[in-house]
C-alpha cells in the first residue's frame, strides 16, 4: 500500500500525499516519523486538500514534527475549515475562545462553533450552549444555552447532558425541574462524567427529584471522588463523619 500512494504522490496525487501523512503520522506500514508526515500534509495541503490542511493543523497544534505554533494552526485549520471541514471550524472556534495564535474573539468563537453546530457537530452545540450560558461575546440567554446543550445531549454527548441537568436543576432557561434533572446528570452519569457523578449523588442525599437514598448517594459521590474530583472528595470526606450511607468512620472520612 506504501508504495503505490509513494508512487501516486510522488506524481502530486494530492490524496495520496495525504495518506502518506497519516501512515507515518500513526506508525502504519512505516515507522512513525513525524517529520515525514509533516512532509506529505504539507505537498497535499497546499494543492488545497482540506483533510491534509486540517492534519497539517493538528500537527502545529500539538507540536509533533514541529514546533508547537498555533497561528500556524490557525493558518491551515481556517483553510480547511474554508472548505466546510467541521473539525477545522470546532477547533478554530476553540483557539478564537481561548485566544490561541489569535486575539481572544467569542463572537468569532460563536461564528466557527455556529457553523459547526449547523451541521450537527455535538461539541460545536455544548460550546454553544455554555457561551449562552455564560453570555460571553452575547448576551446571556439560557433559553439559547438550552436549545444548544439540548442537540448535543440528544447525541449523547455527556458534557451537555450534564449541562442541561444544572439548567433543569436551577431553573436556568426552563422551570425548575429536579426530575428533569435527575434524569439528564444520570445520563452523564452512566458515561462516567465525575461532575454529573457527584451532581447525582448529591440530589440522592438530598432527595432532590428522588427519594432520599444515602446509599445511593454516597455510591455516585465516591466515583467522582475515585476519579479525583475535589468537592466530591470533600462531600465523601463528610458522609463518613456523619454516618450518611455507611457507618460513621473518622479514620476514612479524614482520608478523604
Amino acid at each position: 500500500t506504501v508504495k503505490w500512494y509513494r508512487m501516486a504522490a510522488d506524481q502530486g496525487h494530492a490524496g495520496s500525499q495525504c495518506n502518506l501523512g497519516v501512515m507515518y503520522k500513526n506508525g502504519k506500514g512505516v515507522a512513525q516519523d513525524y517529520s515525514a508526515a509533516m512532509k506529505w500534509y504539507r505537498m497535499a495541503a497546499q494543492q488545497g486538500h482540506k483533510d491534509a490542511q486540517y492534519n497539517l493543523g493538528s500537527m502545529y497544534y500539538h507540536g509533533q514534527g514541529v514546533a508547537q505554533d498555533y497561528s500556524a494552526a490557525v493558518k491551515w485549520f481556517r483553510m480547511a475549515a474554508d472548505q466546510g471541514y467541521v473539525q477545522a471550524q470546532y477547533n478554530l472556534g476553540i483557539m478564537y475562545e481561548k485566544g490561541q495564535g489569535v486575539a481572544q474573539d467569542y463572537s468569532v468563537a460563536m461564528k466557527w462553533f455556529r457553523m459547526a453546530a449547523d451541521k450537527g457537530h455535538a461539541d460545536s452545540q455544548c460550546n454553544l450552549g455554555i457561551i449562552y450560558e455564560k453570555g460571553q461575546g452575547v448576551a446571556q440567554d439560557y433559553s439559547a444555552a438550552m436549545k444548544w446543550h439540548r442537540m448535543a445531549a440528544g447525541q449523547g454527548l455527556a458534557e451537555a447532558q450534564y449541562n442541561l441537568g444544572l439548567l433543569y436543576m436551577n431553573g436556568q432557561g426552563v422551570p425548575l425541574d429536579y426530575a428533569a434533572a435527575v434524569n439528564w446528570c444520570c445520563k452523564a452519569a452512566y458515561q462516567g462524567h465525575a461532575p454529573a457523578q457527584h451532581n447525582l449523588g448529591i440530589m440522592y442525599l438530598k432527595g432532590q427529584g428522588v427519594s432520599r437514598n444515602y446509599s445511593v448517594a454516597i455510591k455516585w459521590i465516591r466515583m467522582a471522588a475515585d476519579q479525583g474530583l475535589v468537592e466530591a472528595q470533600h462531600n465523601l470526606g463528610i458522609m463518613y463523619l456523619k454516618g450518611q450511607g455507611v457507618s460513621r468512620n473518622y479514620s476514612v472520612a479524614i482520608k478523604w
